[in-house]
């Protein structure tokens, strides 16, 4: 690998990101958009309203540092009513620029150099920066695809229990899972708070796509199980509930001294952000449950539409149970199995543009991601309709 100039070595391997790549490329073509996951249709007008009439009143400018108070309540009242969690808005919530942000500050805030985080793969791209950036290290846990398409995603109890060492600090989990679309069963959740318990591990659980769950799936947060309050971060944002990815609204949660601590690392980041979104968001949290039940079911929906014209396609898909995002095996229309070049003729061959799975794996487990893409499907019906249509092209 080639040195990048007057970069970090912390930093080093971590380029300009394929979703880049993969953006241009579309421009480039002209081709369907089905890399980013982000919804290209907007949000509830009762929260976006909201929005709107703070715009040009005192939420211009700074708010609090944790977070508006109304907007830590609200997401306090949130966890309660979907989660069963106790929280203090006084000081077991914070506000952050995002998810991101959030989970970028309790990496800074709880690692020492050479402090490992166990976390599962394919994982979302900015884990492995975070944890360097903090100068930590990851210890991955490969997730493994259903050997016949049907079927969870699961991992390997041996192989977790093997990834935790000495110098193990953290466990970093996601779900509902991005990019896999898996839901963490109950069993699941269980294993993962033994071993947090055994090995004194914290937790820093991901949970934005909480409520974008789909055929009956439940998600459940790994710190509503006994003994894992105390040691777990919980992690949400607006963006994804409420189609507002662009405004970087996400939080943390958890008990204060761990709060505390993130609170620390994030205050020296963006300090505060997104003065005249608070107040929508908290809006948001507090529609009727009819709200969350029916954005599953709009989303599910947008699944089954691109899941089918996939399928059609020749691309057998790996059925996602949440989130966003559709994860195929190309070995069917791509011979030799390779996922990036799979995605670079895509756009070419049906105007359409993904994403290689193959970059949400550390090194060492690149393989078991080679011949996998990831789709996402949040987006409006003319879209995925052409999408569809152009991708038929490929049977």
């Amino acid at each position: 690998m080639t040195r990048a100039p007057h970069l970090t070595a912390r930093l080093q391997g971590f380029g300009t990101t394929v979703f880049a790549e993969m953006s241009a490329l579309a421009v480039a073509t002209g081709s369907v958009n089905l890399g980013q996951g982000f919804p290209d249709y907007p949000g509830p007008p009762e929260v976006l309203d909201v929005a709107r009439a703070a715009i040009g009143t005192a939420a211009d400018q700074y708010p609090p540092g944790p977070g508006t108070l109304e907007l830590r309540q609200a997401i306090a009242d949130h966890a309660r009513r979907f989660r069963g969690l106790a929280y203090d808005p006084a000081d077991e919530v914070l506000v952050t620029a995002g998810a991101t942000e959030a989970l970028s500050g309790a990496l800074l805030a709880l690692l020492d150099t050479g402090d490992e985080v166990v976390v599962f793969e394919p994982m979302y791209d900015c884990y492995a920066a975070g944890i360097a950036m903090a100068g930590g290290v990851a210890r991955p846990v490969p997730l493994r695809p259903p050997a016949d398409g049907g079927g969870r995603w699961t991992f390997d109890p041996a192989e977790l229990r093997a990834a935790i060492t000495p110098r193990t600090k953290v466990l970093l989990v996601n779900t509902p899972h991005n990019p896999t679309g898996k839901v963490f069963t109950p069993e699941e959740l269980v294993v993962l708070a033994v071993h947090a318990i055994e090995n004194d591990l914290l937790v820093l659980t991901d949970e934005v796509y909480e409520h974008l769950v789909f055929d009956g799936a439940r998600h459940i947060s790994i710190a509503t199980l006994p003994g894992m309050r105390e040691r777990t971060l919980v992690v949400g944002s607006a963006g994804k509930t409420f189609n507002v990815t662009g405004w970087k609204i996400g939080w943390i949660c958890g008990p204060a001294p761990l709060v505390a601590a993130v609170r620390t690392a994030k205050q020296f980041l963006t300090y505060v952000s997104g003065g005249p979104f608070q107040p929508a968001v908290a809006a948001g949290l507090r529609l009727p449950d009819t709200y969350f039940t029916a954005a599953a079911k709009d989303l599910e929906y947008r699944r089954d539409v691109l899941v089918e014209g996939l399928r059609d396609a020749g691309l057998p898909v790996i059925g996602p149970e949440a989130t966003y995002f559709a994860t195929v095996d190309v070995r069917g229309v791509q011979p030799d199995g390779d996922g990036l070049a799979f995605c670079r003729a895509l756009p070419e061959r049906a105007g359409v543009v993904a994403v290689p799975s193959g970059v949400f794996y550390a090194a060492e487990h690149a393989h078991l991601g080679r011949h996998l893409v990831r789709f996402a499907f949040c987006k409006s019906d003319a879209v995925l309709g052409e999408a569809v249509e152009r991708l038929r092209r490929l049977a």
